[in-house]
């Protein structure tokens, strides 16, 4: 909504209540109280407006153009075309505007004791005169400073929020944009708004595209172009790729911005001349139609180049490097004879163990009730009666937990393990690397390359890491496929366990985790104790289905409550049984609004206290990681914060950092990976057919350790047991890997896969 000349109409008013913000587009339904008597006020004497507005809170005093309408439904109400914010002028008015939540660390009863000291002139006090706060009764200097910091930047954040808006942009970001650029915010919005892209998390490139274009920034400007190859790389790294083939990277980007590929080609060598991007010869998938002709041989890998952004180029040949070194390093370990193993174990087991004490990197794979967990147990036992220095690390605080729990031993995430601080970084590196001589690392399907690259870079030399995970699932978020590329490499060892525990055996969680790996139909036996499906021929069936299953059925007939104990996961985020709608009605059904609830609207999302949340990205400073879930315990409106309690580790977020939590009643598969739950209900439905695939069923289902539940479709089903082939991700790691063996002047030729020193 732009500013536009005077209005037909104008009306102005104090905001009693905004009953819906749509943050998308800024669309807004609110409850005004007139300055002054007008036709269509309620008995209360409000006022409803509607139209496409910034974000408003309670208390502001607005002067709003536009045309009042008949809606058939709702009745007469004020449809907004323009707006003007008005600071209140009555020392009543103004209350309500400080005590509104919009100045942090001023509340209501703070409010009253301002006015009450300076009345009608407050507001011109906090503008030009906030160091009298001190006349205020229980404000000193420091809390007076503080005020005078937060009365400047609600007045930068609305400034930008006008600016955005003006533009046709969501202003959700407004707040978040202040706090990286401070009083230059509104400079750099102007002047280089795809600096957003590259700054901020949360504002990509569609985004800042859309307020350059506002601005008038031609479409081929070079900046434009740079910044959409930039992100075109950023969003295949979201997508799991370290890399994009040239071409690849040139066609989406022309797709994407509408612009020849002549004037990408020049943009992209822009970028590689001033090194934001790094392009190499790697092997890469053959190329389609007559591309193809260009394999030279058959079997030979097609070649070209592929871009990278610098960390992950970094990362990859970093990862290779430190393998290598690893492999033909002198072992620090003991060269003596094993002391005896647990008879328990098997013959797959036992090579396992002696494959990771006589081989500097290693691999064991398997799947659920195959007996990792008691290989490294019995790995454990000879390092601890060797006396060797170790540790147990995973990627996330739930697998570590687990880990922990297995083996009775202490665990760490791979970052706590690493000693990573915000604004000083990682503790231990090459130049300082980690008192340990093995390494184990659980739930390596989760490593991605960047967190492979510092985990790699802290071992010593001579030291050994064995990876432990089920390669049959789904691949890390981050980008890379660390663990399959090792499987993959013959200079690594690996040993597979096979043999299912008859204790693991009596489970049809694990058999029908097995059978849908092996590519069989999971058994729904009528007599069964831990797996169901309840049928469902739509999405929106199998929705309500996953509503009386987890709220009433489960429950009543297992003992088992949401959302601590009932894990729903879905294979989508859209539609009536993916995550956000699923969402959305569990939250009401589980934790619905009260009068002694407190709540929050922030980035389009109502946070409520209560609420079961998820960490959506790793926050160092926060010490919470992705993936990571805890309660909403409270939500302090004076000093604009959420405190959610991460099994007994509280945070508190300020309001421009409640877009790292989302709601977790209904989660993805993808971030279910490494964790457990006493159950979980998985929708499966034709309708996410983009999303079913073989790994993605097995994943979801081996989450669960007493119940599962599967809710839609056998068709469904089927698809995805059908359906083995993920998609495959660009990464030369292999490549990479192979290089450096080769070219090291210390590398000795490896053993075979199968030999043991």
């Amino acid at each position: 909504m732009t500013a536009a000349p005077s209005a037909p109409e104008t009306l102005r008013g104090t905001v009693e209540r905004v009953t819906f913000y749509n943050v998308e587009n800024g669309y807004t339904v609110l409850r005004l109280r007139p300055t002054r008597p007008v036709p269509g006020m309620a008995r209360d004497g409000l006022v409803t407006v509607v139209g496409n507005l910034p974000e408003i809170a309670p208390g502001e005093h607005l002067e709003l153009g536009g045309r009042w309408t008949n809606h058939p439904r709702y009745g007469r109400q004020f449809e907004a075309t323009t707006y003007r914010q008005v600071l209140p002028a009555t020392a009543k008015g103004i209350v309500r505007y400080l005590g509104s939540g919009l100045v942090r660390g001023i509340g209501p009863r703070l409010a009253e004791r301002i006015v009450a000291v300076f009345g009608e002139q407050t507001l011109e006090v906090l503008e030009h005169a906030p160091e009298r706060l001190r006349e205020v009764p229980g404000i000193g200097a420091q809390r007076a400073a503080r005020l005078k910091a937060a009365w400047e930047e609600q007045k930068h954040i609305r400034q930008i929020m006008l600016f955005l808006h003006e533009h046709g942009v969501t202003t959700g970001l407004a707040v978040k944009i202040y706090k990286t650029y401070g009083d230059r915010a509104l400079e750099v919005v102007r002047t280089d708004p795809y600096r957003l892209a590259q700054d901020i998390h949360g504002v990509g490139f569609k985004t800042a595209d859309k307020v350059s274009r506002a601005l008038g920034l031609p479409e081929d400007h070079p900046s434009r172009l740079q910044a959409g190859l930039y992100y075109v790389l950023q969003r295949a790294a979201d997508e799991g790729h370290t890399f994009l083939p040239r071409e690849a990277l040139l066609a989406q980007a022309a797709a994407l911005l509408e612009q020849p590929r002549e004037a990408l080609a020049e943009a992209l060598q822009s970028l590689l001349a001033r090194g934001l991007v790094v392009a190499e010869e790697v092997p890469l998938a053959a190329p389609r139609l007559a591309a193809a002709a260009r394999v030279r041989e058959e079997g030979e890998p097609y070649r070209g180049q592929g871009v990278y952004l610098p960390a992950f180029h970094t990362a990859e040949v970093g990862v290779a490097e430190r393998l290598a070194e690893l492999l033909t390093a002198r072992s620090r370990l003991p060269r003596q004879a094993l002391p005896p193993l647990p008879k328990v174990l098997t013959e797959q087991q036992a090579q396992a163990v002696r494959m990771a004490v006589q081989r500097p990197v290693s691999v064991l794979s398997g799947g659920p009730g195959t007996g990792k967990t008691t290989t490294v147990q019995a790995l454990i036992r000879v390092l601890e009666t060797w006396g060797v220095p170790y540790a147990l690390a995973a990627p996330t605080g739930r697998a570590a937990q687990r880990l922990a729990e297995a083996t009775g031993r202490e665990a760490a995430t791979l970052h706590r393990l690493l000693g990573y601080k915000p604004g000083q970084g990682f503790r231990f590196h090459p130049r300082n690397p980690l008192p340990v001589d093995f390494l184990v690392v659980d739930e390596a399907s989760m490593l991605d390359t960047l967190l492979a690259y510092r985990t790699l870079g802290a071992l010593r030399r001579g030291a050994h890491v064995l990876f432990v995970g089920d390669a049959d699932q789904l691949p890390s978020v981050g980008a890379g496929d660390v663990l399959r590329a090792l499987l993959q490499h013959p200079a690594v060892p690996a040993v597979r366990l096979e043999t299912i525990f008859r204790q693991a055996a009596d489970s049809l969680i694990i058999t029908n985790a097995h059978r849908i790996n092996r590519g069989q139909m999971p058994l729904f036996p009528k007599n069964s104790r831990d797996f169901f499906l309840f049928p469902a021929e739509d999405a929106q069936a199998a929705a309500d289905w996953v509503l009386e299953v987890v709220t009433r059925r489960i429950p009543r007939r297992f003992g088992l409550y949401a959302p601590r104990e009932v894990q729903v996961l879905a294979p989508m985020y859209r539609g009536p049984a993916g995550v956000h709608a699923l969402n959305a009605r569990l939250q009401a059904a589980l934790n619905p609004p009260a009068a002694n609830k407190a709540e929050k609207a922030i980035f389009g999302q109502i946070f409520r206290v209560g609420d079961w949340l998820m960490q959506t990205r790793n926050n160092y400073e926060h010490d919470v990681f992705n993936g990571d879930l805890g309660v909403l315990v409270a939500i302090d409106q004076v000093q604009q914060r959420l405190v959610v309690d991460f099994n007994g580790h509280r945070v508190a977020y300020d309001w421009a950092e409640a877009d790292q939590l989302v709601l977790a009643y209904a989660i993805s598969v993808h971030k279910a990976q490494g964790a457990e739950f006493p159950a979980v209900v998985v929708p499966v439905v034709t309708q996410h057919y983009m999303m079913l695939q073989r790994n993605l069923l097995y994943t979801a289902v081996s989450r669960a350790r007493r119940l599962c539940v599967l809710v839609g479709q056998k068709k469904a089903i089927a698809l995805a047991v059908k359906n083995e082939r993920a998609r495959q991700r660009h990464t030369a790691l292999q490549h990479f890997l192979q290089q450096r063996l080769e070219t090291s002047a210390a590398a000795t030729p490896p053993p075979s896969r199968g030999q043991l020193w």
